[in-house]
């Protein structure tokens, strides 16, 4: 116990004599962490916007006025068949109707036309979801065959693949950047906690022949540059976990005003606390460990 308190003593020593590098070296360690947070909340950030756009898709199928409710019943369990489609809604001619007057309820021209008729002229909409855009395809091929070509007037695919690509494609770049710059900062604070330990060792060449003659184990005289590694990594991992903290608070008053869904990456963080940290602290311990124990083989020889 008494050895393992003095590995402790000499790691906090070590420390407070580099103070400036063992800032920095926190410092880039943040900076590291904190790209891959950006990384990780712009994919979550990017799903959801996705799954809100593809609720957004549809297909609307235009019914003849005159089609029977028996017809639209065929039709709509035929539909439903498919594994691909999540929902089937049948909007009644009168709600059509409803519809296209609040749509051109300023357009008097166009309401003094639709007086004249004296009737309806509307028929029933079926409006599909699917699970994916491109299922979509699969199920106007469906409907397209003799059997329902009198029975369905015309067809709508509102589409937003445009969207959709937009949406990829900014998230790709913004990965990319993300990604070389996480690497960028691994590169850099491995250099920076290598070249601390070997200035550590260097400058405490004395007291290590000392410990060596007084019969001190390569446990002993190691255990310390180990230990810093640790601070580094959990101190790194408590800052970023801080300012995360606030940033997702702050981010999230914007997030409730884009995605009416309700989605906030506060909760998501919240409830997916140990899983991403706890990725990010092991690959932060391997790294610090990893340059810790290259340093001490190149310039500790015991």
């Amino acid at each position: 116990m008494v050895s393992f308190l003095r590995v402790f003593k000499f790691a906090f020593q070590d420390i407070a004599r580099n103070l400036g590098l063992f800032s920095m070296t926190i410092f880039i360690l943040v900076l590291m962490l904190l790209s891959v947070n950006t990384l990780w909340s712009m994919d979550v950030v990017t799903k959801e916007a996705v799954q809100v756009v593809k609720q957004q898709v549809n297909i609307s199928f235009y019914l003849v006025a005159d089609a029977s409710d028996q017809a639209i019943k065929d039709l709509t369990s035929y539909i439903q068949s498919f594994p691909q489609v999540v929902s089937v809604k049948v909007v009644s001619r009168n709600d059509v109707l409803a519809s296209f007057e609040t749509r051109h309820q300023f357009n008097t021209d166009v309401l003094q036309a639709l007086s004249e008729l004296g009737s309806n002229p509307f028929g029933p909409t079926i409006v599909v979801n699917t699970k994916e855009p491109s299922d979509y395809k699969t199920i106007m091929d469906a409907v397209n065959v003799p059997q329902y070509q009198s029975l369905v007037e015309d067809e709508n695919f509102q589409g937003h693949e445009d969207a959709l690509d937009r949406i990829q494609s900014i998230t790709n770049r913004v990965n990319q950047i993300g990604l070389g710059l996480s690497i960028l900062f691994a590169v850099i604070a491995f250099l920076i906690i290598f070249n601390a330990v070997r200035v550590a060792i260097n400058s405490q060449r004395i007291e290590i022949s000392i410990k060596r003659l007084v019969g001190a184990s390569n446990w002993f005289i190691r255990a310390p540059y180990l230990v810093e590694s640790l601070i580094y990594s959990v101190l790194s991992l408590a800052i970023t976990m801080l300012i995360m903290y606030f940033a997702v608070h702050w981010l999230d008053q914007y997030l409730t005003i884009i995605f009416p869904t309700g989605f906030s990456l506060t909760n998501y963080y919240r409830s997916h606390m140990l899983y991403v940290f706890g990725i990010q602290g092991v690959v932060v311990l391997v790294l610090t460990v990893f340059s810790s124990t290259l340093a001490m083989r190149r310039q500790l020889k015991v």
